[in-house]
C-alpha cells in the first residue's frame, strides 16, 4: 500500500509570500532581512523572513538560534511602525549570540522593516506575482532610510535562459540611502515524466524543497491525482506537446522515468532543442543508449545536459534513496557545484 507523505509548507520564497498574501491586512507584518554578513553564517544575504502580530514566523535567518529574539524586535517596529536594523555577533562573548549558541561564528546584519497598505506592502506583492508566473527581477531593499521609513520595491529583469539556486545580493549606496538588491529567481520546475510509484518519492521531495512539479504521463493507471496532490500540473498529452509546455511554463529540470523505451525515446526527441539545465534518464548506460536509438537522435542534438545514469552515486536502492540521488544531482547542478562531499575527514 502507498501511504502518502503530509506535504509542509517550505522555506521558499514562494511559498513564504503566499502564506502572507493570504493575511497580509489581517494583522500587523515585519519583513526581516538578512542584509549582510561578516564571516560564517547559516543563511546568505537576502534571505527573507516574515513575522506577525499574532506571532507566525514564516522563514528561517539561522538555524533556529535567533529567530525567538528577532520576533521580540519585531514586536518594537510593529507598535512604532518605523524600521529597525539587529547585529548579531558570534564572536564577542559578551554578544547576546555567543550567549543564544549561534554556531556559525560570524556577524550578521538584519533589517527589520514594517509591511502594510502604507508602504505598498515594500513591493511583495510584485515580487509574488513574478514568482508565480516563474519570471526574475531584483528586489531593492534601503536599509538606512530618513527618519526610519520603510522602503522596499520590486522590479522585473530580462529573463536568463538558465536557471540557478544560487542568490545573489549586494549593498549599493545611492541618494543617501544604502540599498540592498537582492536577486530573485524563480523557484526550480521539474518535469518527471512518467509518473508510476517510483515517481512519488522523487515529486515528494521536490515539493518539500520548495520546486514546482509537473508530471506527464499518457497511461490512464500513472500520474493519479491521489497520488500527486499538490503537483502544479499533470499532463497527458502526446509527448509532441512537451516542448511547448517546457518553454511556456519555464521547466527547468526533467527526468525520463517511465519505464518504457518507447515513452522515454519520445520525450527525448520532443526535448532535443529546448533549452533546459538537466535532463536526467532512469536507468543503466545500456538503457540510455537504447533509448536514443529509438529516438533516432544524437546525444550533440540534445540541447540540454544529458545525465545518464542520473543520480550521483550514493548507493540508492530503495525509491526514496533513488529519489535523494536524482534531486542531490539536480541541486548540485542549478547551483553549480559538484556534488562531492565538503567533508575532508573520513577519506584516507
Amino acid at each position: 500500500m502507498i501511504v502518502l507523505l503530509e506535504m509542509f509548507m517550505t522555506n521558499s520564497l514562494r511559498d513564504i509570500l503566499n502564506q502572507w498574501y493570504s493575511s497580509r491586512d489581517d494583522f500587523d507584518w515585519v519583513l526581516c532581512t538578512l542584509y549582510e554578513i561578516t564571516g560564517s553564517s547559516y543563511r546568505k544575504p537576502g534571505a527573507m523572513m516574515l513575522i506577525s502580530g499574532i506571532g507566525q514566523r514564516l522563514g528561517m535567518l539561522s538555524g533556529g538560534c535567533l529567530e525567538s529574539n528577532i520576533q521580540l524586535h519585531a514586536k518594537k517596529v510593529m507598535a512604532e511602525q518605523r524600521s529597525l536594523t539587529l547585529t548579531y555577533d558570534a564572536t564577542d562573548e559578551d554578544d547576546l549570540t555567543f550567549q543564544l549558541g549561534i554556531g556559525c561564528g560570524g556577524v550578521v546584519h538584519i533589517l527589520l522593516q514594517p509591511v502594510g497598505k502604507e508602504n505598498d506592502y515594500l513591493g511583495l506583492e510584485g515580487l509574488l506575482s513574478a514568482l508565480e508566473k516563474s519570471q526574475q527581477g531584483i528586489y531593492h531593499q534601503c536599509v538606512n532610510p530618513k527618519k526610519d521609513e520603510a522602503k522596499g520595491f520590486f522590479e522585473l529583469t530580462q529573463e536568463t535562459q538558465k536557471w540557478s539556486l544560487n542568490r545573489s545580493a549586494q549593498l549599493l549606496e545611492q541618494d543617501g540611502c544604502i540599498w540592498l538588491q537582492t536577486q530573485i529567481n524563480p523557484e526550480p520546475h521539474l518535469l518527471i515524466a512518467g509518473a508510476g510509484a517510483d515517481a512519488i518519492p522523487v515529486y515528494q521531495m521536490a515539493k518539500q524543497l520548495g520546486w514546482m512539479v509537473s508530471l506527464w504521463d499518457p497511461r490512464p493507471a500513472n500520474a493519479r491525482r491521489e497520488y500527486f496532490k499538490y503537483a502544479d500540473f499533470i499532463l497527458r498529452d502526446s509527448a509532441a506537446e512537451l516542448a511547448e509546455f517546457c518553454q511556456s511554463r519555464r521547466v527547468s529540470s526533467v527526468i525520463l522515468m517511465a519505464h518504457s523505451i518507447q515513452l522515454d525515446s519520445q520525450v527525448l526527441k520532443a526535448l532535443a532543442s529546448t533549452p533546459l539545465n538537466y535532463l536526467g534518464m532512469l536507468g543503466p548506460a545500456h538503457r540510455r543508449e537504447e533509448v536514443f536509438n529509438a529516438s533516432g537522435i544524437d546525444n550533440t542534438d540534445i540541447e540540454a545536459p544529458v545525465f545518464g545514469p542520473v543520480g550521483l552515486n550514493i548507493g540508492g536502492e530503495t525509491p526514496e534513496s533513488v529519489a535523494l540521488s536524482i534531486l542531490s544531482e539536480m541541486h548540485a547542478n542549478l547551483c553549480g557545484k559538484d556534488g562531492n562531499s565538503l567533508s575532508q575527514w573520513g577519506t584516507k
